[in-house]
């Protein structure tokens, strides 16, 4: 990396895998053994669960923090108005649209599984689409008004906290924030950013427990991933401090391994009711967990990743249309399959291919090429040019996704 403006490669490389996983997560979901989900194929299975629980501590976190890093690239390019003018229009008309019309299919579909409405999704849409009032268990998810955001939810919370770093980012910098973050190196980096996190599990998380992933209300949710984007707003632009990360990676590596050991393991070792040591080391490796991984993440991504590729640059402008997609996509097929009772081997395989190759299809012949369908899938109305050769591409600047 040299000066602030290099476009960083390895944080549009890492926000694909973080929602590429996000993709292969909710595939799973049609299919992991004793987790309730919008439908459940016939064919679950207890062994997905092991993967999902690795994942599930951090999955979501690293989005926050790659949104976080993307304000801290950008933020100098915009007035604070301009930028929020941009983040409403990025986020928000996906957010309307999607809840209106992409995930329509989903509570169509959870709501006929459980014998709430009759078949016909056309009457079923007109209606959801009207706000009609339908039985409070005919779906699962947050509702505003009827509609629904379902796995959109991360979009209201990303605009929420960017718009409350526009006022608060000078507050940060002022207090020095960003020198104390971008200070930390070696166990430090791991130990006291988890400091918060454990007041969190302490005095919030036991009166306003789990991420249902509402937004009123949900306190626990939004000081965790809150302040996780602004972890990420605080590290953005030190390259300093990125070379010292990459550095001790086989370190927070290391430490990674341990912590998920020791969470994994505390069924052995805590008891129903335990003490207070007991209870706060449990605590403890329950963020450790979380916030080591994601540094692993970002360590090993500026290590590796940090390089101009096409297909990253092609995947950079598909994966935000892919996210806003795939888990229709994924009900509607594996709702459409289970009658057909096709196996624990082709089903999967067909429900997880058909995902990505309705992902690609939609996105490479009706999104990306309809002017108007573009902005409603977050993507500038104007189409982007080709990748740049290597040597220009060096001088890129970062991307605001």
């Amino acid at each position: 990396m040299t000066d602030n403006s290099t476009r960083r490669y390895d944080i549009d490389a890492l926000r694909v895998i973080a929602f590429g996983l996000l993709i292969l997560y909710h595939c799973g979901m049609f299919y992991v053994a004793d987790w309730g989900w919008h439908i459940k194929s016939a064919y679950t299975s207890e062994w997905l669960q092991e993967p999902m629980r690795f994942m599930n501590q951090w999955r979501m976190s690293l989005l926050f923090v790659i949104s976080g890093l993307a304000v801290a690239f950008v933020q100098h390019r915009y007035t604070g108005w301009q930028l929020a003018g941009r983040r409403l229009w990025r986020l928000g008309v996906p957010l309307i649209f999607g809840m209106a019309v992409v995930v329509s299919p989903q509570p169509y579909y959870e709501a006929l599984g459980k014998g709430i409405i009759e078949p016909g999704f056309f009457n079923f849409w007109w209606d959801y689409f009207r706000g009609q009032d339908f039985p409070g268990e005919a779906w699962g998810g947050e509702n505003v008004i009827v509609w629904t955001w379902n796995h959109l939810w991360y979009l209201p919370y990303v605009l929420f906290y960017t718009l409350l770093t526009i006022p608060l980012g000078g507050l940060l910098r002022r207090l020095k924030a960003d020198q104390l973050m971008q200070s930390l190196r070696g166990i430090w980096l791991i130990l006291v950013p988890v400091v918060p996190l454990m007041l969190y599990g302490n005095f919030v998380f036991p009166f306003n427990p789990g991420i249902e992933h509402g937004f009123i209300g949900a306190f626990y949710a939004h000081v965790l991933f809150g302040t996780l984007f602004f972890y990420g707003y605080l590290i953005g632009r030190a390259p300093a401090w990125w070379q010292a990360l990459a550095a001790q990676r086989r370190l927070y590596l290391a430490i990674g391994i341990v912590a998920y050991l020791s969470l994994r393991s505390q069924e052995w070792w805590v008891a129903e009711e335990p003490s207070f040591v007991v209870e706060q080391l449990s605590f403890l490796s329950v963020y450790i967990n979380r916030w080591c991984w994601i540094v692993v993440l970002l360590a090993y991504g500026f290590q590796y990743l940090n390089r101009p590729s096409h297909r990253v640059h092609y995947m950079t402008q598909a994966i935000f249309p892919w996210y806003i997609l795939h888990q229709t996509l994924t009900i509607i097929i594996g709702a459409q399959l289970t009658p057909l009772t096709l196996g624990p081997v082709i089903e999967p395989i067909l429900v997880l291919g058909g995902t990505v190759v309705g992902c690609v299809v939609l996105y490479e012949f009706a999104i990306k090429r309809v002017a108007w369908l573009r902005p409603l899938f977050g993507m500038p109305i104007r189409i982007a040019p080709p990748m740049l050769s290597e040597p220009d591409a060096a001088s890129a600047r970062v991307s605001a996704a």
